[in-house]
């Protein structure tokens, strides 16, 4: 079995996630409408957390969304 996932990991994953719809213009998207929600259930976080981690961790989150990998350390 895997490692479990810490909060910011959790995290991490569904901001990126918002934040490629998001660049794309896509968050009224149905695929994200469905996608989302259910992201957000499993990983038992709320989209408040989301935009919360979103605003303080924005240039790793844009970077990781357009395809590059942020630099290794704390989140």
């Amino acid at each position: 079995m895997g490692k479990a996932k810490g909060l910011k990991d959790k995290l991490y994953g569904a901001a990126v996630l918002k934040m490629s719809f998001r660049l794309r213009g896509d968050e009224e998207s149905p695929a994200f409408r469905f996608v989302y929600p259910g992201v957000l259930r499993d990983l038992e976080v709320d989209d408040a957390e989301v935009e919360k981690y979103i605003e303080q961790h924005r240039d790793d989150v844009e970077r990781a969304a357009r395809g590059s990998t942020p630099p290794q350390g704390p989140r």
